[in-house]
């Protein structure tokens, strides 16, 4: 089996422009139009929809390694870095927080250089004790000799399918070299279309032991934010590839196995950024729902236990509101959170569900009912 990494030429990719001409318009033409809906926002829901889509990209990209990670906390670390509300949201653990390090550095500091230095500290945040699961590896450096060689694997211990197998050790110095001198170098190539090529360059490479996948992705949500020329993140590529998880790599395994046109790929890595922006028309609305429920609570306001958790049932609650669910959020009584439930309910914010005694549970009501004293 030849690789691609192993073909005289490489890494002088090709693909054919005509074939990606019209998906590549089609993309520019859906980000243009949802970047100037957002604009025409405010700062504050821009602000807050940005804040929902890279919450959404950093625990979906941890995701489509098998890393799960607690979508409050990541919420709390990107809150907290960007100078937002994070009332009620509980503090972020160290992993959490290295990949959130990761992905604003990639996104917030997207005119920056991509440096060897730069990637060292991205995979250091990943990896903060230097172990992988229980194993030790190398971190803030290529992957050595010692490590063996890197291939990417499926199947029982005795039955492993071979996927794909990365360059050896002692290539990898040239071979990032290249790739960031290729990135950096003044565009003569549509951001989107580099961010692509990127993505699939940096996995093929497999510069590091572990992370290799969220760090690729990384690098090619910097090229998007190139193309976009904004910080806000509308968008969550990541979210996307995690729900066509399976495509994408039997996408990435069919280019490592073929030739140096790379056509296939880029196809399909722009129609799942058209269907990633599509996708932020749903992220838009819930902004918008937001804004609309507190214009109308706001016209008389609600008390600071009240707005702390109004503001959690707004972004993710699991299931219904009970009494000691309100007591434990608002840290307070039971009785008080009671006051505040019945509250809520006479001014029409909450509505109750069927059911008495210690089934009674509320839900928030329509935003057109709410705020009528």
């Amino acid at each position: 089996m030849v690789y691609i990494h192993e073909i005289t030429d490489w890494p002088t990719f090709s693909w054919d422009g005509k074939t990606l001409a019209g998906v590549l318009a089609g993309v520019r033409h859906k980000q243009g139009r949802l970047l100037g809906k957002m604009e025409a926002l405010g700062f504050d829901l821009r602000a807050e929809a940005s804040l929902a889509v890279l919450t959404s990209d950093v625990v979906k990209s941890s995701a489509i390694e098998g890393e799960k990670l607690n979508p409050d906390e990541v919420r709390s670390s990107l809150a907290r870095r960007l100078g937002l509300d994070v009332a009620g949201l509980p503090k972020a653990g160290r992993d959490v927080e290295g990949v959130v390090e990761m992905m604003l550095d990639a996104t917030q500091n997207f005119a920056a250089p991509l440096t060897q230095e730069r990637l060292f500290g991205w995979h250091a945040a990943l990896f903060p004790t230097g172990r992988s699961g229980m194993g030790r590896i190398t971190v803030g450096a290529w992957r050595t000799k010692a490590s063996g060689p890197m291939q990417v694997v499926s199947g029982p211990m005795g039955r492993e399918k071979v996927h794909f197998e990365a360059p050896e050790a002692d290539r990898l110095e040239s071979e990032m070299r290249r790739l960031i001198d290729w990135f950096n170098a003044a565009a003569s190539i549509d951001p989107v279309l580099k961010a692509g090529i990127a993505h699939f360059w940096f996995v093929t490479i497999h510069p590091f032991e572990d992370g290799n996948g969220r760090i690729a992705r990384a690098i090619a949500d910097m090229s998007l934010a190139r193309a976009d020329g904004t910080k806000d993140r509308f968008y969550s590529m990541s979210s996307q590839i995690e729900a066509e998880r399976k495509d994408y790599y039997l996408r990435l395994e069919a280019a490592q196995r073929g030739d140096l046109d790379i056509t296939r790929w880029l196809d399909w890595f722009l129609g799942c950024l058209g269907r990633a922006i599509d996708g932020a028309e749903q992220t838009l609305s819930t902004v918008l729902y937001k804004a609309r429920v507190w214009q109308r609570i706001n016209r008389s306001p609600v008390n600071d236990r009240q707005r702390l958790v109004i503001n959690r049932m707004l972004n993710g609650f699991k299931g219904y509101l009970s009494t000691s669910k309100y007591a434990k959020l608002a840290k307070c009584s039971t009785d008080t959170a009671l006051r505040d439930i019945r509250e809520l309910l006479e001014r029409g914010i909450l509505a109750q569900n069927t059911g008495r005694g210690r089934s009674t549970s509320y839900r928030l009501a329509d935003a057109e009912s709410m705020g009528h004293d």
